[in-house]
């Protein structure tokens, strides 16, 4: 008996704020359920892309008050569907900056567990803007995974996926989902997003969801989209390309997981080097 989920992710350009950009997640979201997708999964950032740090700061959530978090919930429940929020813009306790914190939400609406990004985007990537996320956002220290009823998923956030080892860890524990929701600048996408994002699912032989943000932002940036769905052979099953506001699906068979951890063990072969 096969362990088919279908599973969608989104793509679209996050607005300034919460008022612009949530009728967007909703409707994306009400369409592919209605489309079939059981897990739906959103990109870093899903609630808002803010102008400059100041409106970071004035716009950020509280969790328990959350507009964009009950929105979630509230479709969820609706529609009885596990959704990944990607990263919400949430504030930090005991601390000044914020927190770019994912959710896992399950289909009656609850949380099921989050994730602080760990990894901070302090780069210069030579597109005319200087990214320091340390400066913006309290660092997570935990690695997340949860099982649910449609498999046993695991978090992480964009930056983070140029560090193998936490993928490494993701691998070890059981994970046969790890999602990548990610702001890519166009930049370092062109680059390096298709092949990060092929070594992650290779190397940990799990499906990886990668929903992306794509498009022009309110502080400037440009983002590169190609939101991904991947099999645990590297196998790109969709590509949302650079289209706008849109979605792209497909059924995964999590018995390939486990088809892929035995004809290569390279999970359980991990010598201590000195």
């Amino acid at each position: 008996m096969t362990r088919t989920v279908q599973v969608a992710v989104l793509q679209y350009c996050a607005g300034p704020d919460q008022v612009t950009t949530l009728p967007l997640m909703r409707r994306l979201i009400t369409e592919a359920a209605g489309s079939g997708a059981v897990l739906i999964c959103l990109p870093e950032c899903a609630n808002f892309l803010a102008k400059d740090r100041a409106a970071l700061q004035e716009l950020a959530e509280d969790e328990a008050s959350s507009q964009s978090l009950s929105c979630l919930q509230e479709l969820a429940n609706k529609f009885q569907i596990h959704i990944n929020a990607g990263s919400l813009m949430m504030r930090a306790k005991n601390d000044d900056r914020q927190a770019n914190r994912g959710y896992l939400i399950g289909p009656d609406g609850a949380i099921l567990t989050h994730y602080n990004k760990i990894h901070m985007f302090d780069a210069d990537v030579g597109d005319g803007k200087q990214y320091r996320e340390s400066e913006h956002f309290k660092p997570g220290d935990s690695v997340i995974h949860y099982k649910t009823a449609i498999g046993h998923i695991g978090l992480s956030i964009c930056y983070d996926i140029r560090f193998p080892n936490l993928y490494r860890q993701l691998g070890q524990a059981g994970t046969e989902i790890i999602t990548i929701p990610a702001a890519f600048t166009q930049t370092t996408g062109a680059a390096h997003w298709h092949v990060l994002q092929r070594a992650r699912a290779i190397e940990t032989g799990s499906f990886i969801l990668a929903a992306a943000q794509c498009g022009r932002h309110a502080d400037g940036r440009q983002t590169f989209g190609h939101s991904l769905i991947i099999n645990p052979w590297g196998k790109i099953l969709a590509d949302a390309g650079d289209r706008a506001n849109s979605f792209v699906q497909a059924e995964i068979d999590l018995d390939e997981v486990k088809q892929a951890r035995t004809a290569l063990r390279h999970l359980q072969h991990q010598p201590n080097y000195s």
